[in-house]
C-alpha cells in the first residue's frame, strides 16, 4: 500500500519525503552527502559542531551551491562537560600520561596544548544564523530564547533533540519548531541534557508514542531505523518524519573511513555497545580496541572534549594506517539491515518502497 508521505513537517521544509539524514560531527559529514539527500527529496544535514564560524559559512555556501533544496546544520549547545574547559598546563600534562603509550605506538610526538579543545557554541551560532540554512538542528541542550527568536526572524526552522519525555516538554516550552525523539537504539552520541545519558535510555517506539502526547510540534523518530519499513513504523506511531543515521554514514558520500564502512556491512554489526571511550560522551558503536582500552579506564579519563581531542589524533593516525583500532565505529542497532552504499540509492529505495 502506498503511504501518504506528506506531513506538516515535510510541507514546512518543502521536502518530498518524511526523511531526515542524521548529522555527523568530527569530519564525518560532507557537503556532498547533505546536498545529495536534499536534492533527492529528504532533509540533508551537516554536523558542524567542530567548525569555527568561517568553516560554518563555507559549508553553508558550498551546500547551497549544489542544491536549492532544504538542509539543516547541526551544533552542540553544550560544548563541554564539567571540567572540560580546563585549559591549564597541569590538566593537559595529567591527561597526556594516559594517552602517551598509544601516541608512541603510532610514532606520534606529544602534541602542543591547543588554544581550545572544541569551538564554543557562542562563537558558532552567529555565523550559522548569518549563513541561514533552512533548518538549525541541535543536541545537548536548548539554545537561549534570544537565539531561537533570531532563528525565527531569519526564517530558520529549529529542531531540537530529546531522549526522554521531559526533554520533549522542555523543548516544547522553549518554542522549538520540531523535535528529534532519539531512542537508545541509535548510533552515535546520546544527546541527553536533563539527566545523564545513562539515566535517559528509552527505546524509540515508546519515546515517540509518549512524545506525541507531550507536544503538538512535529516529532522526528530516530534510532533503529534504516529503511522504509522503519519509517512506516515511525509514522504509524505518530512521528511526522524519521531520521536515519547509520544507513547514511555507510554511504560512500559520507566522510567516514572505508574501514568503518566495511565493518558496517559485516556480521560485526550484530553487536553494538554504549561507550564513553570515543569522545567522553556516551555513544553507540561497534566494539573495537579504543573501547576495550578506555572503557576499563573510564574513571581516569578527562571529560569531554579533552578526551575526544586526544583520541581524535589517535583516530586520524589509525585511519591513515588503515587500521580500525582507534576509529569510532559508530553504528545503531539496525545496522544489520543496511543494503545501500550510496545516498542516492538509499533515498531512491525508500521513495519506491513508501
Amino acid at each position: 500500500m502506498k503511504l501518504d508521505t506528506s506531513t506538516s513537517f515535510s510541507q514546512v521544509l518543502g521536502i518530498d519525503l518524511p526523511l531526515v539524514q542524521g548529522p555527523f560531527g568530527g569530519g564525518l559529514s560532507t557537503v556532498e552527502l547533505a546536498a545529495t539527500v536534499a536534492q533527492n527529496g529528504g532533509l540533508g544535514s551537516f554536523g558542524a559542531h567542530s567548525l569555527d564560524g568561517d568553516g560554518i559559512s563555507d559549508v553553508v555556501s558550498s551546500i547551497k551551491a549544489q542544491t536549492d533544496r532544504a538542509f539543516a546544520l547541526n551544533l552542540w549547545v553544550a560544548d563541554h562537560d564539567q571540567g572540560g574547559d580546563d585549559m591549564s598546563v597541569e590538566t593537559f600534562d595529567r591527561a597526556w600520561q594516559i594517552y602517551e603509550p598509544y601516541f608512541r605506538e603510532f610514532g606520534l610526538e606529544q602534541p602542543e596544548p591547543p588554544k581550545h579543545y572544541h569551538p564554543r557554541f557562542e562563537d558558532q551560532i552567529d555565523a550559522l544564523i548569518e549563513a541561514r540554512p533552512h533548518a538549525f538542528s541541535f543536541v545537548f541542550g536548548i539554545p537561549s530564547a534570544a537565539i531561537l527568536e533570531k532563528c525565527r526572524k531569519s526564517g530558520i526552522i529549529t529542531i531540537g533533540a530529546a531522549t526522554t519525555p521531559a526533554e520533549v516538554e522542555a523543548l516544547d516550552t522553549a518554542g522549538v519548531d520540531a523535535m528529534v525523539a532519539s531512542g537508545f537504539e541509535a548510533g552515535g552520541h546520546r544527546p541527553s541534557f536533563i539527566e545523564s545519558a545513562e539515566a535517559s535510555l528509552m527505546g524509540t517506539a515508546v519515546l515517540v508514542r509518549l512524545a506525541v502526547t507531550k507536544t503538538k510540534k512535529p516529532i522526528i523518530a530516530a534510532g533503529g531505523i534504516a529503511d522504509a519499513t522503519g519509517i512506516r513504523s515511525a509514522l504509524a506511531a505518530g512521528a511526522q518524519a524519521a531520521q536515519l543515521g547509520t544507513a547514511f554514514i555507510a554511504c560512500k558520500e559520507s566522510g567516514t573511513a572505508d574501514i568503518h564502512r566495511e565493518v558496517l556491512f559485516s556480521g560485526r554489526t550484530q553487536r553494538t555497545v554504549l561507550t564513553r571511550s570515543y569522545t567522553g560522551r556516551l555513544a553507540r558503536g561497534i566494539p573495537n580496541r579504543v573501547i576495550a582500552e578506555f572503557d576499563k579506564r573510564a574513571g581516569e579519563l578527562p571529560p569531554f572534549p579533552i578526551h575526544g581531542w586526544f583520541v581524535g589524533k589517535l583516530k586520524a593516525a589509525a585511519m591513515a594506517a588503515n587500521i580500525e583500532d582507534f576509529v569510532s565505529l559508530y553504528a545503531g542497532q539496525a545496522a544489520p539491515l543496511l543494503k545501500h552504499r550510496t545516498a542516492s540509492a538509499l533515498v531512491a529505495a525508500i521513495r519506491e518502497e513508501l
